[in-house]
């Protein structure tokens, strides 16, 4: 029984091992993840030493006797079960280290340079068709940064939840309802907040539209129980790999559907080049946040509300493949003939209700130009690039920071616009202690013709101004156009201090807008007004008024 028991204990300690191993790394059941290679590798190490150590102790256990005068080693004989074990043991070791070598030399790009280059599938996009202009009154000013401190201090306000909860960094970029905003959940505060919440779950989450800078707690009728700040079987990894157990994932991202709901996007990555290389994403696990229900879509079955499902490093990784294996691995090292790569740094865009990641392309001489850009749409990889040669992103914030060099001001990393029919560089200036105290907008094809402004409204009217002096506004639409008709319906918003008027005229489906700032009279308009409004003609819905005048 005692010899049993010695030989079975080892045994239950190794799998509970194990097991407890897995509940923390969560490796995939699959033979395409090295992090799974790696995992299989560690606990063949346990067996080793635990077996090695079992066999030494039996060793040490042994005594001599001396019996008419010679020794006798008394004690259990050397062998048996440990030394089967830890041979075994160190074949199955030999054997993946041997798998995965050989699966990252199959996954090499120097043998599967054409695959990696056909990864992403590039085309040529035309800037002023595909990227609308934009008006002053609808550019998204808030970086990720600006967010997190205005999404701190609402929560400051929240007395019922700062004390047991605190923000996230995630500050995912969505389009929600036609308005580029970023959205955060809450985390709970620790353990032992978790402990008194857990029942109830998470019970908000942060919004912050990134044009009018509203931030919005937004409280839930039921909380988050499913999330990366849970624990045990309700933590989002967890949840998800018992699920999915033999799945590769992203990094999950937090979104809201257009009703408001939370969900997680987590994007399923398949690998089609050797054993580990090629990776992409062949689909994505929608999870209800709030119930925990979980539904696996394919690529071109991914709902149109979802806007995130492949990463910026993803795509960049495929574009710089892309752009320095076209030919062949050696040349991307040496003669390095056409070799193309991305610019440090990315954004993001909201173009017909999806996100567009944004990154200049430059050659791979990385001087301070860029001979274009991509626009990358984050649910369907749809890619092009734009042959608009000019300053790379910092050349355009030392620009920037250069026109206000007297206060220290520091840029953001640019947001690519189409202003008055010129690809332009928009980034915020911020003091020392990171508020934005100026905007700046650059002229990418010439990166020393820029402007700034205290609001966005005057940076706009002042690089306008600046380009017509310098004869570079040659695609600006100056005619206008009339309309009359009766006012169905005005509203109106407050945005940077200035409010704004949104007017829908009874025969005209488009909304037209006006600051008061613009026309003070805009303020004494009401319903059944008859109006006549003069505007540069646009394929927008939201059209700028010139002037505007009541009969």
């Amino acid at each position: 029984m005692k010899k049993i028991i010695k030989i079975v204990l080892p045994i239950i300690m190794i799998i509970i091992l194990s097991f407890a191993l897995y509940y923390l790394l969560l490796p995939a059941a699959t033979i395409h993840s090295v992090s799974t290679a790696i995992f299989i590798l560690f606990i063949l190490v346990i067996v080793l030493i635990a077996s090695v150590t079992a066999e030494m102790i039996r060793k040490s256990s042994r005594t001599e006797k001396v019996i008419n005068n010679v020794k006798v080693s008394v004690g259990k004989s050397v062998g048996g079960s440990s030394i089967s074990v830890s041979s075994i043991s160190a074949l199955a070791f030999l054997i993946v280290i041997i798998i995965l070598i050989g699966g990252l030399i199959s996954s090499a790009r120097i043998f599967n340079a054409k695959a990696y280059q056909s990864l992403l599938t590039v085309n040529e996009g035309d800037f002023l068709k595909d990227v609308q202009s934009i008006s002053y009154d609808m550019i998204p000013a808030l970086d990720k940064d600006s967010s997190a401190k205005l999404g701190e201090r609402k929560m400051g306000e929240m007395s019922d939840l700062v004390s047991q909860f605190e923000v996230t960094d995630m500050y995912t970029q969505i389009n929600y309802k036609g308005r580029p905003v970023r959205v955060t959940p809450l985390r709970y505060g620790g353990f032992f907040k978790w402990l008194n919440n857990k029942e109830v779950g998470i019970a908000a989450y942060i919004m912050v539209d990134m044009v009018s800078q509203e931030v919005t707690c937004v409280r839930l009728n039921e909380g988050i129980k499913y999330s990366p700040s849970e624990f045990f079987s309700r933590d989002l990894k967890r949840y998800i790999r018992f699920k999915y157990p033999d799945m590769i994932f992203d990094e999950p991202e937090f979104e809201i559907d257009e009703n408001g709901d939370p969900f997680w996007i987590i994007s399923h990555v398949n690998t089609s080049i050797g054993l580990y290389g090629g990776k992409d994403i062949a689909g994505a696990v929608i999870l209800n946040a709030v119930t925990g229900e979980t539904a696996y879509y394919k690529l071109d079955e991914i709902p149109t509300w979802v806007d995130r499902v492949y990463n910026s490093e993803r795509i960049i990784n495929q574009y710089n493949d892309y752009g320095s294996l076209t030919h062949g691995f050696w040349n991307s090292i040496f003669g390095q003939r056409d070799v193309k790569n991305t610019t440090e740094g990315y954004n993001y865009i909201a173009l017909n209700d999806d996100v567009y990641m944004y990154t200049g392309v430059t050659s791979v001489g990385k001087d301070e130009s860029n001979i274009g850009f991509i626009l990358v749409n984050q649910r369907t990889k749809e890619t092009k690039f734009y042959n608009i040669s000019g300053a790379e992103e910092y050349s355009g914030m030392a620009s920037a920071e250069g026109l206000v060099q007297q206060f220290g001001y520091k840029a953001t990393f640019p947001l690519l616009l189409n202003i008055d029919n010129q690809p332009t560089y928009f980034m915020a200036l911020k003091d020392e202690a990171g508020l934005v105290k100026q905007y700046a907008m650059v002229n990418i094809n010439q990166y020393q013709i820029g402007a700034i402004g205290d609001t966005i409204a005057e940076c706009e009217k002042a690089y306008i101004s600046a380009i017509s002096k310098n004869g570079i506004a040659g695609n600006r639409n100056n005619e206008t156009e009339v309309v009359k008709g009766t006012i169905a319906e005005i509203r109106t918003t407050v945005i940077e201090g200035n409010s704004y008027y949104f007017i829908v005229l009874s025969n005209s489906d488009r909304v037209f807008v006006i600051s008061s700032e613009k026309d003070r009279s805009v303020v004494m308009l009401n319903p059944k007004d008859n109006v006549e409004i003069t505007y540069n003609p646009s394929d927008s819905s939201i059209i700028d008024v010139i002037e505007i005048s009541k009969e």
